[in-house]
Parts: structure tokens; sequence; C-alpha cells
């Protein structure tokens, strides 16, 4: 018998450290606590079906990969327009730039048209990019991975734009922020 084979020890209690506290089951709390690390936000787009649909994620991480290049960002099981976005040929990735506090907030929005007076751009695709953001990525899903109460979107990159001079949107502790000079 290997390691591999040893069966796993018995789940106990786990120890709580000193100073910490054990995890809140009020989802909340939760949400407050990882509110704490300073994320940018991704709006992620395509036009299905002759309609935009869009959502927008503080859960986009790039780096997953550089060959082949691939990101991922988090959705909540519960959405009602990840069926809808995840059938698209191709999606599109824009990270928000500084002054788009207003748009993320429109993207997110369960009322309304999401996308009126925004400034859009299609491509032969499909996919639906965002004027003034820091980072537009032409997407394909690669897989998605159930996680708790969300799932894990993974994206693989087939083409991009960098707009170097825009800076991105920050989200931290459930507030827009914009970055200072760099030093």
């Amino acid at each position: 018998m290997t390691a591999l084979d040893s069966p796993r020890p018995a789940p106990h209690a786990p120890v709580i450290p000193p100073g910490f506290e054990r995890v809140s089951t009020d989802p909340a709390a939760v949400r407050a606590a990882f509110g704490r690390f300073p994320s940018g936000i991704a709006a992620l787009c395509a036009v299905v079906s002759g309609s935009p649909a869009g959502i927008v994620a503080s859960s986009f991480s790039v780096g997953v990969s550089f060959d082949p290049p691939l990101v991922l960002f988090s959705v909540q099981n519960s959405s009602t327009t990840w069926p809808v976005l995840r059938r698209a040929q191709r999606i599109g990735v824009s990270v928000l730039g500084r002054g788009h506090a207003a748009a993320c907030r429109q993207l997110a929005s369960r009322r309304g048209d999401r996308f009126a007076g925004l400034d859009t751009h299609v491509v032969d695709s499909g996919a639906l990019f965002l004027g003034g953001s820091a980072l537009w990525l032409e997407c394909e899903v690669m897989s998605e991975t159930p996680a708790g109460d969300h799932r894990i979107v993974l994206l693989e990159v087939t083409s991009l734009k960098v707009e170097p001079e825009m800076e991105p949107l920050v989200y931290h502790a459930a507030e827009f922020r914009e970055l200072a000079t760099a030093v």
C-alpha cells in the first residue's frame, strides 16, 4: 500500500487558532470577509440569438495558463444570464477601466436594458466589448466545474487588445476604487 492508497484520516473538528474565529454560516459575512481582497472587474458579454447578454465578475483571474492562454471566473449557480451567455460562439471579456463604475452597476442590474447607452463593440464572432476598458479578451468556454454555490468557468483566450493608458477599475470592500498613480 502506498501513501496514495492509505485511507484518509477521520474528519475532526478543526482547531481554531488564537485570534481567529470560526467561519460564519452567514453568506453575507463570508462575502464581506472575502471583499477585503481587492480585484479587478470583468464584463463578460456576447450577442446571443440577436440580443446582447452579459454579466460582471469580480472573481475574474488571468494567468491560469500562458500556453494556451487561459483565464477563469466564477458564476453563481442561480444566474439566469449565464445559461444564455454560455451558448455564444465567443465571449468578449472587458476588464473594466476607471470611470466604469456606473456601467458595472448597470450591467449587474436585474432590471431594464443592461446595455442602454453603453459604448459597445461587437466583433464578427458575436463577442461584445465595452469601450474604455483596460483590456479586451475574446474567449471560448473551455470547461465548467461545480464549486459550492458557484461554477468555475475556464476560458481560452483567442485574441486580445490592450489599452496601456487605461487604468482598471478595482472592487474592494463592496466599493469601486481607482488606482493611485504609481510611485
